[in-house]
């Protein structure tokens, strides 16, 4: 099967080299066309408009920043409408609301599901379009609300006196151990944010969801708490870290006496 794969951001990058792993031929795109090299490395072609990728490739994947870049790519000049006809998928992974999902719809999974199943641990049918972009609007807050509690405990743990590296022994061992606090705890005491989901996309993401909230009359207190501290994050200049880096924020809020 060929695919082709537009936006080659941490995650799009990541998972077009699984492809390519697992033998498919991948012709990929990218708005600074030069993220592209790494993988023309390991054996990917280059398109160089999102037509052109969609005219060479039977499936064509995107996983792109924010519902507006979601839209221009499909919708744009040389964009992948101009090429898309019978015979042809385009599958939108990105995280954006349900309506830009259902604006630019088109369900092929059953199709699909090999590739699906190289670039992730497992591939769910959520039923009509939309659904997919609500679900992951949804886990992204949770993980949201979590990393900000996260970052309030570590913080407080260092205010009283405690060891930072005794909490994550600790929460290892408990009811509510997850694979995210013992990934991101060990760098986040030693401020090291390198970027693996950007902090300005998991904002967008908790202001997604909380739209999605007005939507559907769900009061979510504590996922706008944590929306504004990623907020006041991006406004202090960590946008581009990894979105840990909220740690910065509460250690700032919370100022030592």
């Amino acid at each position: 099967m060929e695919v082709g794969f537009l936006g080659l951001g941490i995650m799009g990058k990541a998972m077009s080299m699984n492809l390519l792993r697992n033998g498919f031929k991948v012709t990929v795109w990218n708005r600074t066309l030069s993220k592209c090299e790494e993988l023309v490395e390991h054996g990917a072609s280059i398109g160089e408009t999102p037509a052109e990728v969609v005219k060479k490739c039977k499936y064509t994947i995107a996983m792109l920043s924010d519902p507006s870049a979601a839209l221009s790519v499909v919708f744009d000049k040389d964009g992948v409408l101009e090429q898309m006809c019978s015979g042809k998928g385009y599958i939108d992974m990105s995280t954006v609301d349900a309506d830009t999902s259902i604006k630019i719809s088109e369900s092929l999974y059953d199709e699909a599901i090999p590739a699906f199943n190289v670039m992730g641990k497992k591939s769910f049918f959520l039923g009509q379009v939309g659904n997919g972009a609500k679900m992951k609007l949804v886990v992204n807050m949770i993980m949201g609300s979590m990393m900000n509690a996260f970052s309030e405990g570590l913080v407080l743990s260092d205010r009283s006196g405690l060891s930072q590296q005794t909490l994550l022994d600790v929460l290892e061992l408990g009811a509510i151990a997850t694979p995210m606090f013992k990934m991101k705890g060990p760098a986040m005491i030693q401020n090291n944010y390198a970027p693996a989901f950007p902090l300005k996309h998991q904002q967008k993401d908790m202001r997604l969801a909380l739209a999605l909230g007005d939507e559907n009359g769900v009061s979510m207190p504590v996922a706008a708490a944590a929306n504004e501290a990623f907020k006041k994050a991006r406004s202090m200049g960590f946008g581009d870290h990894d979105f840990s880096a909220i740690y910065e924020t509460v250690k700032t809020l919370g100022h030592s006496k």
